[in-house]
């Protein structure tokens, strides 16, 4: 087993992989990138263009949702989008500011400023 590195530091795992073999749990020695998912909805691909286009890397399944993030987990801009596995057109997005705040809303119809508030959301489908 290897150790879990920070996200920052994982290594970006180019290998193509289809929707069924992406891990339920987080992966903490590589980093998937979306360009990599080859069922990957156009949503996704440009998820971090209007925060500077940064690596969007898969994070792991909160039920039957995939969870995604553009850019760092922290101090800056990022955009997690979660997207049924199950119908690939049907995603929700969460925005963290810099500042740590954050807006998104999800499967429910509720806006969260909490990102832990957004991940139950997800669960509560």
């Amino acid at each position: 087993m290897t150790d879990a590195l920070p996200a920052d530091r994982r290594p970006v795992d180019d290998t193509s992989v289809h929707t069924h073999e992406l891990p339920p749990t987080p992966t903490r020695d590589r980093n998937i990138p979306a360009s990599a998912w080859i069922e990957a909805p156009a949503l996704l691909i440009t998820a971090g263009d209007d925060i500077g286009t940064p690596l969007i890397a898969y994070k792991r399944r909160i039920g039957a949702w995939l969870l995604w993030r553009a850019g760092p987990a922290t101090g800056a801009d990022a955009r997690y989008v979660a997207i049924d596995a199950d119908d690939l057109t049907h995603s929700h997005t969460f925005r963290l500011f810099p500042d740590g705040s954050g807006e998104g809303t999800g499967p429910s119809g509720a806006r969260h400023v909490r990102f832990r508030a957004w991940k139950e959301d997800l669960l509560g489908r």
